[in-house]
């Protein structure tokens, strides 16, 4: 991934000039009343090929990416789709450390994606009623 990304960390202007050229962005079409949203379907292949399989490895590995799979999976989201929603954040995360010099920490990488546990629901059993 990063050697079809590069290493200059001011070659892209930000994280949409990525997204474009990786093909994660979205195409929003409106017209009147209609509303549609299209993927693009111009992209680099070989980086597509390489965030879909790092997202593959990530589910196994990372206790953050593997939550984040489950919960879109969770959405009714097909498994590639899962995967493709998964490569988005991975994307991002080695061009923040080479842009902050600083090294990958799980916590910080997936803290903003943190599934909040379940609640207990206090409903009483039909038989208590």
């Amino acid at each position: 991934m990063l050697a079809e990304f590069g290493d200059d960390p001011t070659h892209y202007t930000g994280a949409k000039a990525r997204k474009n050229y990786a093909g994660t962005s979205l195409i929003t079409r409106a017209s009147g009343r209609t509303y549609a949203v299209h993927a693009l379907h111009a992209r680099n292949g070989h980086l597509a090929d390489a965030l879909h399989k790092q997202a593959f490895c990530a589910i196994n590995t990372p206790p953050g990416a593997r939550r984040y799979y489950d919960k879109q999976r969770a959405r009714d989201a097909g498994y590639n789709p899962a995967l493709r929603q998964l490569g988005k954040p991975l994307r991002r995360h080695p061009p923040r450390c080479l842009k902050t010099r600083t090294l990958y920490d799980e916590a910080t990488a997936w803290s903003h994606h943190a599934v909040a546990s379940p609640q207990p629901l206090d409903i009483p059993a039909p038989w208590d009623v």
